[in-house]
């Protein structure tokens, strides 16, 4: 059996999506379960059994270990504006501080959700260098949270055999339209260009930067799963890892694939960039892609024009 947990989230019910179609259908799906939109997310899907999230880890310590081939650890309070700390600190640091330490009892191979968000402004750039974990600022608690694992666990004489943590960039794609304002731009474009015909973006207060040329790493989600399942059968070289697509596109550039997906003449504006996230704002991400590469990662990345289309066809169905 392979353990998912976050997984009626976006990431997670793709991932066992992807799952079932290489026939793994054995899945138990670990959340809580008390968000009927983001449920629907797990509607199509071959799972086996359903556990809350608080009742895991009791679960797991009753299963005959050797039954648990693999645990896919994506649950998370993944909102940038969230600042309770305590919450972040229970849910995203200390719970997967549980998580390793179960994997190293159990032998079980572990993969765990890290974030770009670790990154915060980007001052020591974007190469995923485990020496350079220490000295990261993250611009917001669930940034710290993020970082505090990945810190922590980088100091571990003890490890699964087999681990990693993946800092996922801009991730877009199907079954994130539970996210509200955490969706992607993407979904946002085409939910405000269907509705008024047009598309507002921030403006720039950057000088070095033009007005919709603020730059991000947006990440297809069909390719964030795809590396995931082949780590799972990689089983080597654990470390932490970026996964983007390797290269930045500006927000102009994705709203005119939106436009031009949907068949719609472009209508873009800017609005002033609110004063309370302005000095916070990243005006460039960049996911250095050469380690997964370095270790026989063999699949190219989808360009954000083919995303974006892929995208906007299942928004169709």
């Amino acid at each position: 059996m392979i353990i998912v947990t976050g997984a009626a989230g976006f990431i997670a019910s793709n991932l066992i999506k992807k799952l079932n179609s290489e026939g793994f259908n054995h899945i138990i799906a670990v959340d809580r379960f008390d968000n009927p939109e983001k449920n629907k997310n797990l509607e199509d899907l071959k799972i086996q059994k359903k556990i809350e999230r608080e009742q895991f880890f009791e679960w797991l310590d009753k299963q005959n270990e050797k039954e648990v081939e693999f645990i896919f650890h994506l649950g998370a309070r993944t909102d940038t504006a969230e600042f309770d700390v305590d919450l972040l600190n229970k849910l995203n640091t200390e719970y997967t501080k549980k998580m390793w330490e179960k994997c190293i009892d159990m032998q079980i191979p572990l993969i765990y959700a890290s974030s770009a968000a670790t990154y915060g402004l980007g001052e020591f750039g974007y190469e995923d260098d485990e020496n350079k974990i220490s000295e990261l600022k993250p611009l917001n608690p669930y940034g710290i949270s993020k970082n505090e694992f990945d810190k922590w666990a980088l100091k571990q004489d003890k490890k699964p055999f087999f681990w990693t943590g993946l800092k996922f960039f801009n991730v877009y794609g199907p079954r994130e339209y539970h996210k509200g304002r955490m969706a992607s731009v993407i979904l946002h474009a085409y939910k405000q260009i269907s509705d008024t015909g047009k598309m507002k973006l921030f403006r720039s207060h950057n000088p070095d930067f033009k007005d919709g040329e603020q730059m991000r790493d947006f990440v297809f989600v069909y390719d964030v799963v795809n590396v995931m399942i082949w780590l799972m059968h990689h089983r080597k070289n654990s470390g932490i890892y970026n996964l983007g697509s390797g290269k930045a596109r500006t927000f102009l550039d994705l709203v005119k694939a939106v436009f031009r997906s949907m068949n719609k003449k472009e209508d873009i504006s800017f609005i002033d960039t609110p004063e309370d996230i302005r000095d916070k704002y990243q005006y460039f991400t960049e996911a250095k892609m050469e380690k997964l590469k370095s270790i026989g990662y063999p699949h190219e990345f989808t360009d954000l024009e083919s995303g974006v289309d892929a995208y906007m066809q299942e928004m169709k169905l």
